[in-house]
């Protein structure tokens, strides 16, 4: 049976450091039940968050080798043996305790969204839409709030002076999915732009190449919301249409 040697993140918000431990781990193992080994031999006290195990609940987000993963989606059979594996929290929100941090502001920032007003059914009482009209956000359903695309967000990471005025990517496909819905006739264009701050973001995609869902973020979520709220000044929406040949005169 391989030895791996784990180095877990110990501590809280006072401070902390990294760990090693030796831990055995079976064929088809993934991270999560190696943290739990570790955890039932030899750190009872490690602080750990998860629930379903399955990659649905999103609960055990954590930085493995340094990049966002879920730990219960990630196999041991991707790692070698001779080096050592690197666990530590998600970094952009503040730690709780050894793999647990503080996600709040995710929940605070879904409290601001403008949620569905539908528009009046027809006059036989019911609504109708178009399958395609469906099927167009379906994908943005998918979202588990891992919130990893959240923790390798620059504006949220690094720019704590932006996060009242951000609500990131996690949230950006939560609006088109509500701006996409063929009943829905709620107007949201300042709240995408004041407070949402949808300029901050400069689509470098780091969202999507997180996602465990494969949710095309930036895409179908985030561009095509941009190129909707925002105007002909904006250099992000100005180099998209150049490209596509669509470059509007300057008002």
């Amino acid at each position: 049976m391989p030895t791996f040697i784990l180095r877990v993140f110990r501590g809280d918000a006072r401070g902390g450091g990294f760990k090693a431990y030796r831990v055995e781990a079976e064929e088809g193992m993934v991270v999560l039940d190696v943290v739990h080994r570790l955890q039932a031999t030899q750190a009872h006290d490690l602080a750990v968050r998860w629930n379903c195990k399955a990659g649905k609940c999103g609960s055990c987000s954590a930085e493995v080798n340094g990049k966002p993963r879920l730990m219960c989606m990630t196999r041991m059979n991707l790692f070698d043996e001779a080096e050592p594996i690197t666990i530590s929290p998600i970094r952009t929100f503040p730690i709780i305790r050894d793999l647990v941090t503080d996600v709040s502001y995710n929940y605070r920032k879904a409290k601001t969204i403008p949620p569905l007003r539908l528009k009046p059914p027809e006059p036989d009482g019911t609504y109708r839409m178009m399958q395609e009209d469906i099927d167009r956000i379906q994908e943005f359903h998918k979202c588990i709030e891992c919130f990893l695309c959240q923790d390798v967000c620059h504006v949220i990471r690094d720019h704590e002076e932006h996060k009242q005025a951000f609500a990131g990517p996690r949230f950006f496909i939560k609006v088109a999915g509500l701006d996409m819905h063929p009943l829905d006739t709620r107007d949201r264009t300042e709240f995408v732009k004041a407070q949402a701050g949808i300029g901050l973001c400069n689509i470098t995609k780091c969202c999507t190449e997180v996602c465990p869902e494969h949710i095309h973020i930036t895409d179908n979520g985030i561009i095509p919301m941009k190129e909707r709220m925002a105007d002909n000044v904006d250099p992000i929406v100005w180099l998209l249409r150049k490209f596509r040949g669509q470059t509007p005169q300057p008002a």
